[in-house]
Parts: C-alpha cells; structure tokens; sequence
C-alpha cells in the first residue's frame, strides 16, 4: 500500500496538468518555449504516473482496468471483475 502522501501528491500533479493543459498547447503552437520554461514542473504530462486506484502501487498497472497486477488477481480470484476467469487450455 502507497503513502497517502504519494497517492495525493500524483492527483495534485493531475489537477496541475489539467489546469495548464491549454495554455501549454497554446505556448507551442507559437513556439514560445521561454515561456514553456517557465511552467511549473509538475505541470507538464510527462510527470505524471499511472497508479493503482485502490492500493497507488505504481507497477504493474494495468490501463483497462485502473488496477494493478496484484489488485487485479485479487479481485478476478473473488469474482468481483465481471466477464473476467481463469485462463485454462
């Protein structure tokens, strides 16, 4: 389980990206990357970092689900994710 310091801090960065997101395309569509510097950090998309929604564990994470590996085992194992079974052949 991830500090819930580390799961606040990676919605804050989504909410920064959000908010700038616009301004950000617009600065380079005209090329204005002085302007882009002076941006926040944590602004920019590529700082952000998919984690689990129900743990924040940042590996394994699977994008069709919003879960990780691990959560996701778990959850298929109690029949909690529909339409989802054991693999056998």
């Amino acid at each position: 389980m991830a500090k819930e310091g580390l799961k606040a801090r990676e919605i804050k960065r989504q909410k920064l990206v959000a908010k700038f997101a616009a301004k950000r395309e617009a600065l380079k569509a005209a090329g204005d990357y002085e302007a882009l510097d002076k941006l926040p950090k944590n602004a920019s998309p590529v700082r952000l970092h998919n984690r689990c929604k129900l743990t924040g564990r940042p590996r394994g994470y699977m994008r069709q689900f919003g879960i990780s590996r691990v959560t996701f085992r778990e959850m298929a194992l109690a029949g909690k994710i529909p339409g989802v079974k054991k693999a056998s052949w």
